[in-house]
């Protein structure tokens, strides 16, 4: 690709994990780093004053429960969800991908019911909900190191409850959830927001995410981000 997402400009790198990560970005052109490599285990507090994690498969190994938890809904009121589809909607709240699907479908329902009703699936399973390791050690180190917040396109209920199972919620200073933004992913908001809330300016925070949208959220955002998905690393 043309234009690497992590391409610093001209800020110093000190960190020498960074330095190869940045090498091999360059190098094969790359706009991910790997989830399970290295070069993502390291101290980030040289290069940047804060760090914001999405939720949902970047923390919580969630997205599997959470497609079984809309497939089964949404087949009650008629609507077909995808795989394929269900990951590229990754980041938007449940309300919005209800109404999506329905237009998209040509299919009439209460989008805040429905997506109501497949929290409420989601959260019946959540007990079963495994971490991202990586990406939690990656927070654990921080805490107390750098300000640290979440920030994600679900709701605030199905955010903390992970977090507690995960044994998590004490790292983070703050979370930013659905209900806090009246914009959301791929808009910056949420991201902005955390870095607000952290007081911290936008460009030195460094955002942990695994959806398009999150990314896209996170460029608009002016914040560093890192592609936390394993398979998008495999798959070069």
């Amino acid at each position: 690709m043309n234009n690497p997402r992590l391409a610093l400009g001209s800020t110093t790198m000190l960190s020498w994990t960074f330095s190869i990560a940045m090498r091999l970005i360059r190098a094969y052109s790359l706009d991910t780093v790997p989830a399970s490599s290295s070069v993502l285990m390291m101290d980030y507090t040289n290069e940047f004053d804060a760090l914001i994690f999405d939720c949902d498969g970047t923390l919580s190994d969630s997205m599997p429960l959470h497609f079984v938890a809309w497939r089964e809904t949404l087949a009650k009121h008629g609507i077909t969800f995808t795989e394929e589809r269900f990951y590229q909607m990754g980041g938007m709240p449940s309300g919005m991908i209800v109404e999506t699907l329905g237009r998209e479908q040509s299919v009439r329902v209460d989008a805040v019911s429905v997506a109501l009703e497949k929290e409420a699936a989601f959260v019946g399973m959540i007990d079963r909900v495994q971490p991202c390791e990586h990406i939690c050690e990656i927070a654990r180190f921080h805490h107390g190191r750098l300000p640290m917040a979440v920030a994600s396109g679900s709701g605030r209920e199905v955010v903390v409850k992970q977090l507690n199972v995960l044994g998590l919620d004490a790292l983070f200073q703050t979370i930013v959830a659905a209900e806090d933004t009246q914009r959301h992913k791929p808009e910056p908001d949420v991201f902005l927001e955390a870095a607000r809330r952290l007081g911290v300016a936008a460009q030195r925070c460094l955002v942990f995410e695994d959806s398009p949208l999150g990314f896209q959220a996170a460029e608009a955002a002016g914040m560093k981000w890192l592609d936390v998905r394993p398979a998008a690393w495999a798959a070069r």
